[in-house]
């Protein structure tokens, strides 16, 4: 990705290097156009009915599917991914994703009764009212999913969307405004291009809610500048993924789990596998499993396991981790270069003798670098899993059900998984956000759809009355009768009901 001086943006292919297209930087005045379309769009969409909305979204899902070969090739040239992935990480969750929410949603936002406690004359219910316009800042990594389940999610709540999406890969971006496009609905959801500057003027440019997904770094750029007007934010952010295993593990699955988590989509997961935390009794094992499997990870730009890394920087980022691991004493095992080929390609890489005073045991590599550490038990692993500032995803690893599910509600995260890894995303029934530094809010599930809207409180007549008994003239001897209230419905004692039931 490269910024032109005539207000343009040029992105290029991380696998070879070359051009691939160029995109508007669009300043403030694009972002307003944008939101006004959203914002005009928003009252005859949100007067839908849920059903009427699922139609269109299922027929953007049909778009999706005619256009799945198109779209794979536009994800893979920005991303430098693998088919097989982009089908499967892109295009198979967003299907999942319209099908859970088409099946699911319209129960999660029906209005609910809720009784009335003390004033029993009432009647009480709970709205779910979405909030507007929302703007949606999605990243590189998987730019079709983190685009798409934003914007789906706000649109089956009744939200408009303006989508920016990230400047190294603004094509997807694009790409998902166009299954939009077109139809009665076409202005519900804008795109705009462009790179910091643009993120910004949408943040600030009266939407209704932010949704980011991306570094730590930025989102809390992000949130700085939407407090200025009190817009809430839903933040996706980043992670430091640990994997913990017992000694009683299934270590070949294990091994296979770890290679899988650390170096799907060359590393460059939120949720992938950034640290392992093994019991000695099968850490030898456990070491020479993996340094298998990972030698025998083909790596190449069509029909391999992985490809490229997608953004350069990211890539210093990985070299300038394993320099400062290498100089603590930390040995590599496998990998650890960047290979002799166009592109932005950098071999799988199995680190040992790893301690948490290590950059890469303690910051987000966010590529294709597994560091391994013995403990000596499990107490051990826990803590060390829980010694960092994020917390989004992390598994457990052990034949033990009871002591899997005891590990899991110890780690600090807001996912986990036993016996597998980073897959929590793909259960769109499942809540998915961070704890820590590793985001605010939720998206997927009931929770999730819940986040794009505004809870109201109504409460109504049961039963109507000249006036209410607290009323002004306020009645002689209320508070004596508010006491024995009280003790008749809370008292926990049958004298103190019974103390109730007295007269003073």
């Amino acid at each position: 990705m490269a910024l032109a001086q005539d207000g343009s943006i040029q992105t290029t292919d991380p696998r070879t290097g070359a051009p691939l297209a160029v995109v508007p930087d669009h300043d403030a005045a694009g972002v307003a156009r944008a939101v006004a379309r959203a914002r005009d769009a928003f009252p005859t969409w949100s007067a839908l009915t849920f059903k009427e909305r699922s139609r269109h979204l299922k027929a953007v899902r049909d778009r999706l599917l005619d256009r799945a070969e198109e779209l794979v090739d536009v994800i893979c040239a920005e991303t430098g991914k693998q088919r097989a992935e982009a089908v499967t990480t892109e295009l198979m969750a967003i299907c999942e994703t319209i099908d859970w929410y088409a099946k699911h949603g319209e129960g999660a936002l029906r209005t609910q009764q809720v009784a009335a406690g003390t004033m029993a004359h009432k009647k009480a219910w709970l709205r779910y009212e979405p909030v507007g316009v929302v703007g949606v800042i999605s990243p590189w990594n998987y730019p079709f999913t983190l685009s798409m389940t934003p914007v789906l999610t706000a649109l089956f709540a009744g939200c408009t969307v303006v989508l920016k999406p990230s400047e190294v890969t603004p094509t997807v971006g694009l790409a998902v405004g166009e299954l939009f496009a077109g139809g009665p609905w076409g202005d519900i959801v804008q795109v705009v291009t462009g790179g910091g500057a643009t993120g910004e003027a949408l943040v600030r440019s009266g939407v209704d809610k932010v949704c980011f997904t991306g570094s730590v770094r930025t989102g809390k750029r992000v949130m700085a500048a939407a407090a200025d007007s009190l817009t809430p934010v839903l933040l996706e952010l980043g992670g430091k993924d640990p994997m913990v295993v017992c000694a009683d593990a299934d270590v070949e699955r294990a091994a296979k789990g770890a290679v899988w988590g650390a170096f799907q989509n060359s590393g460059q997961t939120c949720m992938s596998v950034e640290r392992v935390y093994v019991e000695r009794a099968v850490y030898d094992e456990f070491v020479e499993r993996v340094v298998a499997a990972t030698s025998a990870i083909r790596q190449d730009d069509g029909g391999g396991d992985i490809g490229s890394m997608t953004f350069e920087p990211q890539l210093d980022v990985v070299e300038r981790h394993l320099a400062d691991a290498v100089a603590k004493g930390a040995k590599v095992l496998t990998g650890g270069a960047r290979l002799d080929r166009p592109g932005l390609w950098f071999g799988p890489t199995v680190l040992v003798d790893v301690d948490h005073t290590m950059d890469i045991m303690r910051d987000e590599t966010f590529g294709p670098v597994l560091p391994i550490m013995a403990v000596d038990s499990v107490d051990e692993a826990v803590k060390l899993a829980n010694d960092s500032v994020y917390g989004l995803n992390s598994s457990v690893w052990t034949r033990d059900e009871e002591l899997g599910i005891s590990v899991a509600n110890r780690l600090q995260s807001g996912n986990v998984c036993i016996n597998d890894c980073i897959v929590s995303y793909a259960v769109t029934g499942l809540p998915f956000g961070g704890v820590k530094e590793s985001g605010i809010g939720r998206v997927h599930g009931v929770a999730g759809l819940r986040e794009f809207c505004n809870s109201k409180s109504v409460l109504g007549q049961r039963v109507g009355t000249p006036r209410e008994l607290w009323w002004f003239p306020v009645p002689a001897g209320l508070d004596a009768l508010g006491i024995r209230t009280m003790r008749l419905r809370f008292g926990s004692s049958v004298a103190t009901r019974l103390k109730g039931l007295r007269r003073r």
